[in-house]
């Protein structure tokens, strides 16, 4: 763009920002929101000219009356989980998923609730659960409820994994309430159009022209509308015009379902419910291949399931890959699986049914193997597989048996009559034969819903060529079928452009003549369904830059021909829009979104951001200096549950390091990446005059001013209470008694490491640690002398950390197998992943190889039988605080199981963030959202339990959050909990008597 031209956008963009504050509007025009916003889950990136976040229908009236005068296209937007690209345009994004989330009254005679649009559909549901004791519950469920909205689920005519009982959004539709593009408040419903506000007559008169001309479109196309619409469960492609007709009783709210947008921007709407089964049941069928199951599809829904969900084998095998064997439950034996939910009132009779159906599969039909799973836990943990689908099979497991690492959408949503599911699937998978890809397979296979990502080059010229030829030749295979283009996710960008393939011109005319009465300027989503864009314009990998970034961590490994823009590239764009980080429960990311709800602070938005640099847009700043990308990751608390929990792999702490190490590369830094950056180096001084420090450091009213000055020089937020520092020899002393050989002796089988943070601040941690490991009987030496880096990796510091690191590796590759076990977790993380991955020396990885957290090793001695110590008193329950980097890097249920294998009764977890995170809560401009954070789990789960019940924070964060939330209940380590000396947990006594072999007097 020249000079001249980038002016004038630059004064179009200004007038746009003006006029919509002028209105009122809670609005952005920077390029960090507009690059979050360019995106939705699709392969599509859209730049828009702003984004509003409306309050009200009034708002969106007010959006749509700037934009009608300045000719600027609109777009509504929910969760932002399109995979057609229909949540994405040029001019101004609606986002209704930030405020107009209300969920109104619900009429159990009528079985109806009232809700905004922007209200999630996993909560809706919760909350009529609630309201009405769990008798009643909203239906659709796709994949994406946890994030996508009600008004986004209208859009698309979603349906999900239960569609087979419950069918698309359209069946539980009753009004819808809109605004128009031209500015009039109208609801839908059967019968036609009324003014939402009886008393709004220009809004009435509005009603009336669009109810009549809907009402000419209809009869001029009966004949086609009988014929070519609603003809297979799954048909959403297109219009919905055959609820026009006169015998579907003229439902313009049915209509409208499915429009994308196009036709006006819902606001709210009166949805049907439905009754909640009192008993479930999961039944789980292996087959050899997706046809197969496919083959069985007939004779299952003659049991009239709830659910028929089809996997392959290459999700499970990412799943396992990237969580862990744990993360999948035991699978029938195959290459391929059906899920099948059977429900009911009575559990016996359902367990009867589900026995009798896996029997006769095994006898008749084509299944090798299967299992009844009546244990919610173990299918939630199977369903889990299959909602992440869409993420996991984008970045696939190295053995998946795929010549390409990633796969996209783009033909991920048609659909066929069940019973002829098994031939398409054949027919497809020769044609993907032919156009050399190959695809990785999931959907509703009892609805005849396939989805399926494809490896597509979508980065080379070659490569979309081929992705429009195949797309082309899947068009034609699925109408040969009998089938739809879409079965859920809308046409979007993705297949508007190929509707003429399904379509006769004259119901093509149709789809036409209802766009111009209902939005005649075309503000609303141009480009999809009518007058569409082409399949293949504004592809997101087209024109990246082949420039190679260089980075401290490898960032993964690409196969032969994905190489042209290197792994940081590859791994930015891993997000693909899913959206996980949206929701409200389940797994810990995002913390800093849940407690905001804003796009920008969601591990999606800040990958939109970095995406952005990559493309190094002109006003994206030049490249690593980028200053969108600073803010966005603003509030990113590093706490790594993302590179866990997001479905993609997204590791955000990982790109956030790398990019402030590049950032701040010869630049003055923040102050705190100065002091609690390099805490373990000032934790080398302070050891020295801890009572001194304390004393000075302690919140009395005669200095408290200059305390809390002196605290904001260093970086620091004054609201927080300041740790107390330990003696430099505390620790020593404590692990003294304990009969712990010194380092280097080499006469222990475990290796203990005591961190920075517990030599500092808890050394009768160290302490109990110690006498734990001691107590199983197996002799324990200390590690030498050395650090993690941790505080250097948080803040971007990579240089200073590889040095340290590679000295770590040194001091400990011992040339043993022994397990080094480290009492902080976040260490034990950072020692296990961070280590190998900044140095890459044969020594770093066997390092990480033997470092265990101390709950992942309590479990392996306790499985043993050699902990906890004989007489060891424990208590009947506790509170344990999920550490995030643990989570991360050992496992999702590490403490859990460890308690459970010591003897503890009942643990009550506080799965999320605690919201201190290493240095983030500490930090200046950090309190308010560290406090928010740990409202999600920790704050109501001390409020929930008894004082005399015990809260474990193995994390120094964690502890010290409690400490703040609670100083009448200071939080405990594993360690101390299971200590086998009288009083170890105020620290009132001193020595223990260990079962075996350890009598030395060695001290470390």
């Amino acid at each position: 763009m020249g000079s001249a031209a980038a002016g004038a956008a630059t004064a179009a963009d200004g007038e746009l920002g003006r006029r919509l504050h002028e209105a009122g509007l809670d609005a952005d025009t920077g390029s960090r929101r507009l690059a979050e916003y360019a995106y939705d889950a699709s392969n599509y990136r859209v730049r828009p000219r702003a984004v509003v976040f409306p309050r009200s229908a009034a708002d969106v009236a007010a959006a749509l009356s700037v934009c009608r005068d300045l000719g600027l296209p609109v777009t509504s937007r929910g969760g932002g989980t399109s995979m057609a690209g229909n949540a994405v345009g040029a001019g101004l994004v609606l986002d209704l998923s930030r405020h107009l989330r209300r969920i109104g009254a619900v009429d159990e005679d009528a079985l109806t609730v009232d809700v905004e649009a922007g209200a999630v559909l996993s909560v809706l549901a919760r909350e009529v659960e609630r309201r009405t004791d769990g008798r009643l519950t909203f239906a659709p469920d796709p994949s994406s409820r946890t994030r996508a909205t009600v008004g986004g689920s209208i859009g698309n005519d979603a349906c999900g994994n239960h569609s087979v009982r419950h069918g698309r959004t359209s069946e539980h539709t009753v009004e819808l309430d809109l605004v128009t593009a031209d500015g009039a408040r109208l609801t839908a419903g059967p019968g036609g159009l009324r003014a939402t506000d009886p008393a709004d007559q220009a809004s009435a008169r509005r009603a009336a022209e669009l109810g009549g001309a809907l009402r000419d479109v209809a009869a001029a196309h009966l004949a086609e509308l009988r014929v070519e619409l609603g003809r297979i469960p799954r048909q959403v492609s297109g219009y919905h015009l055959q609820h026009l007709l006169p015998e579907r009783g003229f439902d313009v709210a049915r209509a409208l379902v499915g429009s994308e947008g196009t036709c006006a921007v819902v606001v709210g709407a009166r949805m049907r419910l439905v009754p909640r089964p009192r008993s479930a049941l999961l039944l789980c069928l292996g087959y050899e291949d997706v046809v197969a199951a496919a083959r069985d599809v007939p004779v299952l829904l003659e049991e009239r399931p709830a659910a028929v969900e089809g996997i392959d084998d290459k999700i499970v095998a990412t799943m396992r890959w990237r969580r862990g064997t744990d993360a999948v439950a035991a699978m029938p034996r195959g290459g391929a699986w059906l899920y099948v939910d059977l429900d009911g009132d009575d559990p016996a009779e359902v367990a009867e049914r589900a026995e009798a159906l896996l029997e006769r599969l095994l006898r008749e039909g084509h299944a090798l193997d299967g299992r009844t799973v009546p244990d919610p836990v173990e299918r939630s943990s199977l369903w889990r597989v299959r909602e992440d689908g869409a993420g996991l099979s984008s970045r696939l497991a190295p053995d998946a048996a795929l010549d390409r690492s990633e796969s996209w959408p783009g033909w991920e949503d048609s659909a066929v009559a069940p019973e002829r599911l098994a031939g398409y699937l054949s027919d497809l998978r020769a044609l993907l034969g032919e156009h050399g890809l190959d695809g990785v397979v999931y959907g509703h296979f009892g609805a005849g819903c396939l989805h399926i990502r494809i490896t597509y080059d979508l980065r080379s010229d070659e490569g979309r060529a081929v992705f429009r030829a195949f797309t082309e030749d899947a068009a034609r295979l699925v109408v040969a079928h009998g089938g739809s283009l879409s079965g859920e996710h809308g046409d979007g960008r993705a297949r508007s452009e190929l509707l003429g393939l399904m379509y006769s011109p004259r119901v093509l005319g149709a789809f036409a003549a209802v766009k111009q009465a209902w939005d005649p300027h075309g503000l609303l989503n141009p480009g999809v369904l009518v007058d569409p864009a082409a399949l293949t314009a504004d592809l997101a990998l087209e024109g990246v830059p082949q420039r190679q970034w260089r980075t401290s961590f490898p960032l993964g490994e690409l196969r032969a021909g994905e190489d042209r823009q290197g792994p940081f590239v590859h791994a930015v764009q891993g997000c693909i829009g899913v959206g996980r980080c949206r929701a409200d429960t389940g797994g810990v990311m995002c913390p800093s979104y849940r407690a905001t709800l804003d796009e920008r602070d969601s591990t999606r938005g800040r990958a939109r951001v970095l995406q952005e640099m990559v493309r190094s847009a002109p006003d994206q700043g030049t490249g690593w200096r980028s200053q969108d990308v600073r803010d966005a990751l603003d509030l990113c608390l590093s706490c790594k549950a993302c590179a866990t929990d997001c479905p993609a792999g997204v590791d955000m702490a990982t790109y956030k390091s790398e990019f402030f190490d590049h950032f701040y590369r010869g630049r003055l830094r923040p102050v705190s990446h100065y002091t609690l950056g390099r805490l373990p180096r000032w934790l080398g001084l302070t050891g020295r005059i801890p009572r001194l420090l304390n004393a000075a450091l302690r919140d009395r009213p005669a200095t408290r001013p200059l305390l809390r000055a002196g605290l904001r020089a260093a970086g620091l937020t004054p609201e927080r209470p300041v740790p107390r520092f330990a003696g430099a020899a505390g620790w020593v002393r404590q692990v003294a008694g304990a009969g712990v050989a010194r380092p280097g002796t080499g006469t222990g089988e475990t290796v203990l490491f005591v961190d920075s943070f517990t030599r500092g601040f808890r050394p009768e941690v160290a302490g109990a640690a110690a006498r734990v490991l001691a107590g199983s009987g197996r002799p324990v030496e200390c590690a030498p002398d050395a650090c993690c880096a941790l505080t250097w990796i948080s803040t971007g510091q990579l240089g200073a950390a590889q040095k340290i690191l590679r000295r770590t590796a040194e001091a400990l590759d011992d040339g043993s197998a022994r397990p080094v076990v480290v009492v902080e977790p976040s260490c034990a993380a950072a020692l296990r992943h961070d280590l190998p991955g900044l140095v890459r020396t044969d020594a770093a990885r066997r390092v990480a190889a033997r470092v265990r957290s101390f709950a992942e090793h309590v479990t392996e001695l306790a499985r043993a039988g050699e902990l906890p110590a004989p007489g060891t008193p424990l208590p009947p329950s506790v509170v344990v605080q999920t550490h995030c980097h643990e989570y991360s890097a050992f496992g999702a249920a590490t403490q859990r199981r460890a308690l459970a294998a010591a003897g503890v009764g009942e643990v009550r977890e506080a799965t999320g963030c605690c919201g201190l995170a290493g240095n983030f809560g500490f930090e200046a401009g950090h309190y308010e959202v560290s406090l928010a954070v740990a409202e999600q789990a920790l704050a109501p789960a001390l409020r929930a339990t008894e004082a005399s019940v015990p809260v474990l924070t193995d994390g120094f964060s964690c502890h010290e959050q409690v400490r703040h939330l609670r100083p009448d209940r200071p939080g405990r380590h594993l360690a101390q909990l299971l200590d086998p000396r009288p009083g170890a947990a105020d620290g009132t006594r001193a020595g223990i008597r260990p079962r075996a072999r350890t009598d030395r007097k060695d001290t470390p």
